[in-house]
């Protein structure tokens, strides 16, 4: 559940301002385009039934999707931020691997590599 305190506003991912004026948007869009186009040029009357069923759909569609969106967000762990993963950083090279990356010079995976190069001709 989100960590909502009564009383304070609720932030931009939980609350239901942002996903209503994001699909208002595209019905606008979708309403301003299907009146254009589906009228068929100047010289016709223009489809206002086409243009409310297109912004319709348009807004039902994109306010599903927003709020599938929504639900299956979910926080990262806390552990995931504290470099606990493999290869943080760049600039540490792990002495071990495949390969033999970042392996010391003269070390047995190197010797190993040479040896495998240069055996049985």
């Amino acid at each position: 559940m989100a960590n909502q305190e009564p009383g304070k506003p609720r932030n931009l991912r939980t609350s239901v301002k942002g996903p209503l004026m994001f699909s208002a948007f595209w019905a606008v869009l979708a309403f301003v385009a299907v009146l254009i186009f589906a009228s068929g040029g100047s010289a016709h009357t223009p489809r206002f039934d086409l243009a409310f069923t297109g912004a319709g759909i348009a807004f039902i569609v994109t306010l599903v999707v927003a709020a599938m969106l929504a639900l299956s967000y979910k926080d990262n762990a806390e552990h995931l931020g504290k470099g606990s993963g493999v290869n943080l950083s760049s600039a540490k090279k792990p002495s071990h691997g495949f390969g033999g990356h970042g392996a010391e010079p003269g070390s047995s995976a190197s010797d190993d590599a040479g040896d495998a190069t240069s055996g049985n001709s």
